[in-house]
């Protein structure tokens, strides 16, 4: 069996997930791994340069990327509540961003693609890894960002504020869970490499959610320099149900988020 390359970020989410997998606590059924840890925005470009087996990535790419990759049923980050924000120093509605320069996370990022489902007249942008948009704001580089991941529980205490809550403005538009990203493998696998994927991810969460004390070693090391507390609210906030295992209401999400953006003219036809 060919070693699997595999491809996430080192956000405490996919640390916490892909642990036992990596490290050989469940059953791989035969599978090896050979891992790296990059940026979301690295990632997705890494996917579609097809450089890797098995990857994250957000939902943005696989719009893009689903007839070449398949989707696995778990370990997804998708919910309620947990999408990204639309920040600034100054005070501002998004009415007033039409002619400011807005970070981004990244282009192919699900951030972006709900900022340009969401506000559409904003056409300046400016891309920064997801961790350096705060900054950039503070020193005036930018004049407003969407922050992703654990910048959430850090971006008040830099005295900066919400323009919006883009995650919930979707969810009240559609009434569905935000797909932000997801797990794919390439379909020249073969659906049995594809079918044992499948089960080794679903694996991989479950051994995480029950045993959370024995990954949290993996995600320490690689959470740089993240407070604890800040750490544990990340995985809490993106770690879910939907994680285990998409269901009904996680594929109709998705499916959704594929209709909007095909409605808008944002994707080509997947």
């Amino acid at each position: 069996m060919p070693i699997i390359k595999l491809a996430f970020s080192p956000c405490p989410n996919d640390t916490f997930i892909f642990a036992a997998m990596v490290h050989g606590s469940i059953d791989t059924e035969g599978l090896e791994f050979e891992y790296r840890m990059e940026d979301v925005e690295k990632l997705n470009h890494l996917a579609m340069d097809g450089a890797m087996d098995m990857v994250k990535v957000s939902y943005h790419a696989f719009l893009h990327l689903s007839p070449v990759y398949r989707l696995l049923d778990s370990g997804s980050a998708l919910g309620f509540g947990n999408g990204p924000l639309l920040i600034s120093k100054e005070k501002y509605s998004i009415g007033d961003l039409d002619d400011l320069m807005v970070a981004i996370p990244g282009e192919y990022t699900t951030a972006h693609l709900l900022l340009k489902l969401l506000a559409p007249r904003i056409q300046r942008k400016k891309i920064l890894v997801f961790n350096e948009i705060e900054d950039a704001i503070l020193k005036d580089e930018v004049d407003a960002g969407v922050i992703i991941h654990e910048n959430r529980f850090t971006y008040e205490r830099k005295g900066l504020q919400k323009i919006t809550d883009l995650g919930e403005t979707y969810e009240n538009l559609t009434h569905c869970p935000i797909p932000l990203g997801g797990i794919i493998a390439q379909k020249k696998l073969g659906e049995e490499t594809l079918d044992k994927l499948n089960r080794v991810m679903h694996r991989s969460v479950a051994f995480a959610m029950d045993n959370p004390g024995s990954v949290m070693d993996f995600v320490r090391c690689n959470a740089q320099e993240m407070e604890d507390e800040v750490m544990l609210k990340h995985i809490h906030l993106y770690v879910n149900n939907y994680t285990l295992d998409l269901g009904p209401v996680g594929k109709n999400a998705i499916a959704r988020l594929f209709e909007l953006a095909l409605e808008n003219n944002l994707i080509h036809n997947a």
